[in-house]
């Protein structure tokens, strides 16, 4: 019998019962390679779960012992793969980012690292007459924008001195962190806090509160502004929309698949 079949096959247990335990246990096992901690996170009797481990070692969809601990299997790798690749980060946050607007009334941006610079991959805009100069598509340096500092947070200083050596700090405003120094002071404050700003930094008038998003290896390759004009939000008042910015960058990072930070 195929481990689907045995997952179905509930006539030996309430309804749902073997199936639901099969879940838990391959959940549990992907989570946590130890049998003690298997056991611990499912909930179910030792038998029970050596014996569904003992059948998802066989089909394939992790390996390991008891012993040696469980890893996913080549089965699992294979769907989880495909999942990925079909992935489509632009549907799976605008549900989020559409709450978002409606409760901050800022232009939304949500944009990926690509290389050493940010790409926006999403916009909405709010109910306000005036519009910002962004697009989807567009690509932005990481020193200077509140979504490149929120991913630069994450980075190694040797890291980020490799930005520094590669593309530089070019001044966009006069506001522009140009010294490399600076920028380090700067990404340990976004680090200890959780949200970076960008307060004309990037453009002249145009001010951002921004989280950094993590996908399913837990990196951080994307985020999340909440920007507005300095007219509206002079000085660092956008710095209010900090929360919002952190629990719908967590939401989307929990969509992407991100382990438990």
């Amino acid at each position: 019998m195929t481990l689907e079949a045995k997952a179905l096959d509930t006539s030996a247990a309430p309804s749902g019962g073997a199936s639901e335990k099969t879940l838990r246990v391959l959940e549990a096992a992907i989570l946590h390679d130890r049998f003690t901690d298997i056991v611990e996170e499912s909930g179910l009797a030792k038998a029970t779960v050596h014996r569904i481990l003992a059948t998802l070692v066989e089909q394939e969809f992790i390996t390991g012992d008891s012993d040696r601990g469980y890893q996913p299997g080549a089965r699992f790798l294979t769907i989880a793969g495909r999942a990925i690749s079909h992935l489509d980060i632009s549907s799976i946050v605008e549900p989020i980012v559409e709450r978002l607007v409606s409760e901050v009334d800022c232009t939304i941006h949500v944009g990926v690292v690509n290389g050493f610079e940010m790409v926006y991959v999403l916009r909405k805009d709010s109910s306000k007459p005036y519009r910002m100069a962004s697009r989807v598509g567009l690509s932005m340096p990481m020193h200077c924008s509140g979504m490149g500092k929120a991913v630069l947070a994450s980075w190694t200083a040797e890291q980020v001195d490799r930005l520094v050596e590669a593309v530089g700090l070019p001044a966009r405003t006069e506001d522009t962190i140009t010294d490399p120094d600076r920028l380090h002071e700067e990404l340990a404050l976004v680090a200890r806090r959780g949200y970076a700003l960008d307060l004309g930094e990037n453009e002249r008038g145009t001010v951002c509160v921004s989280a950094p998003i993590r996908d399913h290896l837990g990196r951080t390759t994307y985020g999340i502004s909440i920007s507005s004009i300095a007219l509206e939000h002079p000085g660092a008042s956008i710095e209010q929309f900090a929360p919002q910015a952190i629990a719908a960058a967590d939401a989307i990072s929990r969509a992407l698949g991100a382990p438990a930070a």
